[in-house]
């Protein structure tokens, strides 16, 4: 497959660029599109364009915001499967999961913000404070903002940014990973179409250096970032030198623990949904798999028995649910962390580990491929266990249950780390489960399930994880700046000066 010469967006129309860079198809390892590369020209007129749109759209009433993004959520899921093809050819994962979730919840995301902006989710607050005074809160959109999105999810991250950005009156300039930038043309041409006013939301394709300009540039009011903590660092410092307001959605090392009287099959699910989900390649899994000692060799032969569900194959396949990495850097990087827990950290391979897995016939095998793993009897201190390795590697670390205080123990192992995205616990203990999820340094938790983030739930980490929120009420919270004004109904300045 073969797109077309991606352009730049902005002001309402395409813009060429000189300066291209290949988009690499990772079932293939063959070029996908070459992608127009912006300059700081470039991201100067995108973030002018927005400029220029920004006294328009933020004072349409919130009602004639919501309808045109409401006429955009409708074009999204007419055009489900074709933007799904475009993420399974740009992402390389299975069309069975693009088709069902990256546009799906993407549009999710983009329908609850239209909807909660329209009744009312922008109204401050009204106190007396006196019979004669009052005080209430205004809030009011921030300006133009940047958005740098990530390579796993593309165009759900870009709906997750975009949609409280916009329904707050904001304007948005828009950097896809340069891994994955096949979604943002489309999408954008989708707002317009539903009439969102040119230079609302504009796309600028390339690498760092363009998230850079971004980052600096002096129009922007907030830098909305996904990606990997030590590159998040970066932006929130440069964005933190101009007061820039930040969310950082970074990365974990997240415990998934299997509590001793967890239902087996559901437990093993849980761990499989959170460790081979999109190729292992999202940033909520639980890779650290705690198994009590009393459950860990059933855990393990059910474990097993399950992957064989697993199946990598033709991305266009129903049948096909594991597909390649997204890339060859990406590729190398998952791959030296296997070498290194089979030959370093002499963690017990329990199953996969180097080369490709069995593919059909019909499959190019040149593609980004790996084997779903697991490694065993692993230990806090081992490195596969500590690093973020974002593929399907799950690490299994077993615990005494046989001992007073195993939960209390099990809690300061799960939160020794210096990330806190996400957690999960299971058990038939529901209050326990609720105690234990109590005391995990997480911003993300579940209890007796996985993964599931709809658009009501706020998702946000801890620690090096993050700053602010994305989704939920308080998602929107992150994309306006609030005013308080105090009224003196009786017209006289409140002052002890008259008393002199």
């Amino acid at each position: 497959m073969k797109y077309d010469k991606q352009p730049l967006y902005y002001g309402g129309q395409r813009h060429t660029t000189a300066t291209t860079f290949q988009d690499i198809d990772p079932s293939t390892n063959q070029p996908l599109a070459d992608i127009c590369k912006a300059d700081q020209h470039a991201v100067h007129a995108a973030i002018t364009a927005a400029q220029a749109a920004f006294p328009v759209w933020s004072t349409m009433t919130t009602m004639e915001r919501s309808r045109i993004l409401l006429r955009a959520v409708a074009l999204l899921r007419q055009r489900n499967d074709e933007l799904a093809v475009v993420e399974t050819h740009d992402t390389g994962k299975p069309f069975s999961e693009t088709s069902a979730v990256d546009v799906v919840t993407g549009a999710d995301v983009l329908e609850y913000y239209a909807n909660l902006v329209a009744s009312g989710g922008l109204n401050g607050e009204t106190t007396q404070l006196r019979p004669d005074a009052w005080l209430y809160t205004t809030k009011a959109p921030l300006g133009v903002c940047a958005g740098i999105g990530a390579w796993n999810y593309p165009i759900q991250i870009a709906l997750w940014k975009s949609a409280p950005c916009l329904a707050a009156g904001n304007c948005m300039v828009y950097k896809p990973s340069e891994f994955t930038p096949l979604h943002a043309l489309r999408l954008a041409e989708i707002y317009s179409e539903a009439g969102v006013p040119p230079g609302v939301f504009n796309v600028v394709q390339g690498d760092g250096a363009v998230g850079g300009l971004l980052t600096s540039h002096p129009a922007i009011a907030k830098v909305s970032f996904t990606g990997q903590v030590s590159t998040g660092c970066k932006v929130a410092a440069a964005a933190a030198s101009n007061m820039k307001y930040v969310t950082m959605e970074l990365g974990g090392k997240s415990p998934c623990i299997i509590l001793p009287d967890a239902e087996l099959d559901n437990a093993v699910d849980g761990a499989m949904m959170a460790n081979f989900f999109s190729t292992g390649q999202v940033c909520t899994n639980g890779t650290r798999v705690f198994v009590p000692q009393s459950m860990l060799r059933s855990f393990e032969q059910r474990l097993l028995q399950k992957m064989a569900d697993i199946r990598p194959g033709d991305l266009m396949d129903p049948n096909t649910n594991f597909g390649p990495l997204v890339s060859k850097t990406h590729h190398d990087k998952v791959t030296k962390y296997i070498q290194h827990g089979i030959e370093t950290d002499k963690a017990k391979l329990l199953a996969g580990g180097l080369g490709k897995p069995t593919l059909p016939a019909t499959v190019d095998a040149n593609g980004y491929w790996v084997k779903p793993t697991v490694f065993t009897n692993c230990t806090d201190d081992m490195l596969i266990t500590k690093d973020e390795i974002f593929g399907p590697v799950l690490c299994i670390l077993p615990y005494a249950d046989n001992r007073p205080g195993y939960v209390e123990k099990l809690v300061q192992r799960a939160n020794n780390t210096t990330m806190g995205l996400a957690a999960g616990v299971f058990t038939k203990n529901i209050d326990l489960g609720h105690r234990v999820v109590a005391q995990l340094h997480a911003g993300i938790t579940w209890v007796n399930t996985w993964g599931e983030s709809p658009a009501e739930m706020p998702v946000g980490g801890w620690k090096m994880s993050g700053l602010g929120v994305e989704n939920g009420r308080k998602g929107l919270d992150n994309w306006v700046q609030n005013k308080s004004t105090l009224v003196e109904m009786g017209g006289a300045v409140a002052t002890s000066f008259s008393k002199l």
